[in-house]
């Protein structure tokens, strides 16, 4: 490895024309940690949040956008057996992850899935984990039960559509137009309501309701999805698109017993994201390795075309998840 690498920097905070490609230096393993030589990077909302500004990084994370992504352990550090050099992995990371290398806890790894591509597991983590410690562990979704996930063909969509189906569960969802509201319903989507002509309120009552609903929208949507819960029924809210704050009538929450809860992954201990990661590799890598749940792409950039990535996220016109090449493969 050399000393210094290609990185895309946020210049200040501000559109996607803020991303610009930089000289930065090589990261170095700490205890614990490996630096991987960037084949794919994912590129997700997260990302868009922090070049505006609205999403700051950990204060021990680099700088630099980026929150997953696939390649070679190109360096281990002290303290690290199960990687060595020349590993194809994929991985969560705390940022930096829009550069030709990058650092990562050790088990925050995993293996590329048997049968996928770097591209395609570049795509995983982000969504992977973050499915997995909300709809499952958050959410306690059950084989049967009826789930509703928001922004169904959104990257954290299409995995959670896919994972909650391989699980035995009945899936519904929302999208913004009939070609996503046909993607998700080709994924395993029982019912795509498309929110443009459709109440999903009506729609998930006239089925019992929900039993968990997994929302990234917020705003009005909160009292909305409240309405649309079954008795009993969950509540996992992971980003606010349209804003946190809103009027809630708590009194329904109350006698309907309902449950609001809620994470961010970022934020979370090495400890959590390393229990995420084990829990992934036994329960979810098989359901990839045969074919139950592959990730769904929609485009690819240069790392130089940063900015037209994330010009794409936030046309919502996409469906599935945006990559960054780096070296390929």
């Amino acid at each position: 490895m050399s000393h210094m690498m290609t990185a895309i920097q946020i210049k200040e905070p501000g559109g996607p024309d803020v991303l610009q490609p930089v000289d930065w230096p090589v990261p170095v393993p700490g205890h614990g940690q490996i630096v991987i030589r960037v084949a794919w990077a994912g590129v997700n909302r997260p990302d868009a949040l922090q070049r505006a500004g609205l999403y700051a990084p950990p204060p021990s994370a680099s700088p630099l956008p980026g929150l997953e992504a696939s390649g070679t352990v190109a360096a281990v550090g002290p303290g690290v057996t199960r990687w060595r050099e020349g590993d194809q992995v994929c991985a969560l990371l705390p940022g930096g992850g829009y550069a030709e290398y990058v650092v990562t806890h050790g088990d925050h790894a995993l293996p590329v899935p048997a049968g996928l591509s770097l591209r395609e597991a570049a795509c995983l983590p982000e969504t992977c984990f973050t499915v997995w410690s909300n709809v499952f562990l958050r959410g306690g979704l059950k084989a049967g039960e009826r789930f509703l996930v928001h922004g169904g063909s959104s990257g954290i969509g299409t995995t959670a559509i896919q994972m909650a189906r391989a699980m035995g569960a009945r899936v519904f969802t929302t999208a913004g137009s009939d070609e996503k509201c046909e993607a998700c319903m080709a994924l395993g989507a029982e019912r795509a309501i498309n929110y443009r002509e459709e109440d999903f309120v009506a729609a998930l009552r006239a089925e019992g309701g929900a039993n968990l609903i997994l929302d990234m929208v917020g705003g009005s949507y909160l009292p909305r999805n409240v309405r649309a819960l079954a008795d009993d029924g969950r509540l996992v809210q992971i980003a606010f698109l349209t804003g946190p704050k809103v009027e809630l009538n708590f009194a329904e929450v109350m006698t309907r017993r309902l449950t609001i809860t809620g994470s961010t992954l970022r934020p979370q201990g090495d400890l959590a994201k390393a229990a995420y990661a084990r829990d992934l590799e036994t329960h979810v890598w098989p359901l990839i390795e045969r074919g139950a749940l592959r990730p769904v792409m929609d485009s690819e950039y240069a790392l130089a075309d940063a900015a037209k990535a994330h010009w794409r996220i936030e046309s919502s016109g996409h469906i599935g998840k945006i990559v960054l090449r780096v070296e390929g493969g």
